[in-house]
C-alpha cells in the first residue's frame, strides 16, 4: 500500500498544469497548456472533437505521458509522483465501466479494495457514497435492472469512494433523458457545497456547462482560446443572436454576407444564426431582404448571447453529440498507449 503524505498546491490551486504538451509525430494534439485551478472550483472544459481536450485530461489522469511540460495535481507531480497523482483523483468515465453482473455494493466494494480503502472505513463509505447520490435502497439490486441514469450516479459513487481531491467528469449526462440529467446535475452541485471537491467537467450541453461552472475553458486545436466565468464569456460577444428558420438556408447565408447584415454567421441544420448588434432594429431588414430574395421564413427568434454563441464565436464550429467520433477517437488513443 502506497501511503499518501499531505501536500497540497501552493496558494490553493489544486491543478497547476507547465507548458503541458502532447505530440503524436508532427500532430500536436495539446499545445503548451498553463492554467490553474482552484481547490473547490468547478472548471468546465469544452471543446470540439478532435480539439485536444480527451489527450489533456488522460496526461492529468496519468493515463497517457506528456512529450513535454507536466502538471500538479493535490501537489504531485504527473510524471514523477502518479501514484499519488491517481489516489487523489476520481474519474467517471463517458463510457460506462461499471459490472452489470454485480450488484451496487459489489462493485463499491472491489473499487474500495482497489483503491486501498481501510477495511474498517470501506462499509461506512459506501453507505455514504450511495445515500449522496440517492441509490442506498437499491444497494443490493443488479446494475442489469438499473437505469442509465441511475448507472451514472453509481459510477459518480464509486468515483468519490477514495475521498478523491478532484473528480473528473467526462460527459456524465450524454444520453441520459432530462429527468435523469436534472438529477446528475443535482448531485453535482451538492458535492460542490458539501465535500469542498473540485471538480473537472466536459460536456456537449451548453447549459450544463453554464449553469454548473465556475470557469469555463474553451480548447481547439490543442490551445485553451478563451477561458473565464461563463457570465464574462457572453458579456465578451455582445450584441444579440437572430435564428432563422428557412427554406434556403445557404442562399440566406449568402444574402446576410453580401448585404453586410452580420459577419458571425453559422448554418445548423435549417437555421440560419446571425450574430448582430441591435437584433430589434436589424431583424426587419433581414426579413425583407429574404422576402425580397424569394425566401420562405418559416420561424425566427432573437436572443442574448448564450454558451453555445459563445462556442461558435470563439471556434466558428457548434458542439454536438457526435458519440462515434468520441468514441473512435479513445480507441485510437488506447491503441496508441498499446503501441508505446
Amino acid at each position: 500500500m502506497i501511503k499518501k503524505p499531505p501536500k497540497m498546491c501552493k496558494k490553493q490551486n489544486i491543478i497547476e498544469t507547465i507548458n503541458l504538451t502532447k505530440k503524436f509525430g508532427t500532430n500536436i494534439a495539446v499545445d503548451s497548456l498553463s492554467l490553474s485551478i482552484q481547490q473547490g472550483e468547478v472548471f468546465g472544459l469544452l471543446g470540439p472533437n478532435g480539439a485536444g481536450k480527451t489527450t489533456f485530461l488522460s496526461m492529468l489522469c496519468t493515463i497517457m505521458k506528456p512529450t513535454s511540460g507536466t502538471a500538479l495535481i493535490n501537489g504531485y507531480d504527473i510524471i514523477r509522483e502518479h501514484p499519488f497523482v491517481r489516489r487523489s483523483i476520481g474519474i467517471v468515465f463517458q463510457d460506462p465501466s461499471v459490472d452489470s453482473d454485480m450488484t451496487a455494493r459489489e462493485n463499491l466494494q472491489m473499487h474500495a479494495d482497489l483503491y486501498d480503502v481501510p477495511v474498517s472505513e470501506q462499509k461506512n463509505r459506501i453507505k455514504a457514497v450511495l445515500q449522496l447520490v440517492g441509490l442506498l435502497d437499491k444497494a443490493d439490486d443488479f446494475l442489469y435492472t438499473y437505469s442509465g441514469g441511475m448507472r451514472r450516479r453509481l459510477e459518480i459513487a464509486r468515483g468519490l469512494l477514495h475521498y478523491p481531491k478532484v473528480l473528473f467528469l467526462d460527459e456524465p449526462t450524454i444520453g441520459l433523458d432530462p429527468r435523469s440529467r436534472e438529477h446528475i446535475w443535482e448531485y453535482i452541485r451538492k458535492l460542490r457545497e458539501r465535500e469542498n471537491m473540485t471538480i473537472i467537467l466536459t460536456t456537449h450541453y451548453m447549459e450544463e456547462a453554464d449553469s454548473l461552472c465556475d470557469r469555463i475553458a474553451i480548447i481547439d486545436n490543442g490551445k485553451i482560446v478563451v477561458m473565464d466565468k461563463p457570465s464574462l464569456l457572453k458579456e465578451g460577444i455582445g450584441g444579440d443572436t437572430i435564428t432563422i428558420g428557412c427554406n434556403e438556408p445557404e442562399r440566406l447565408h449568402q444574402l446576410l454576407i453580401r448585404e453586410k447584415l452580420s459577419e458571425r454567421i453559422l448554418i445548423s441544420d435549417m437555421e440560419v444564426k446571425a450574430g448582430v448588434k441591435n437584433g430589434n432594429l436589424v431583424l426587419p431588414r433581414v426579413l425583407e431582404s429574404a422576402f425580397n430574395a424569394g425566401i420562405h421564413i418559416n420561424s425566427v427568434t432573437i436572443s442574448r448571447p448564450d454558451m453555445n454563441d459563445v462556442f461558435i464565436h470563439h471556434t466558428g464550429k457548434t458542439l454536438q453529440v457526435d458519440e462515434v467520433r468520441e468514441k473512435s477517437g479513445r480507441l485510437a488513443m488506447m491503441k496508441r498507449r498499446r503501441a508505446r
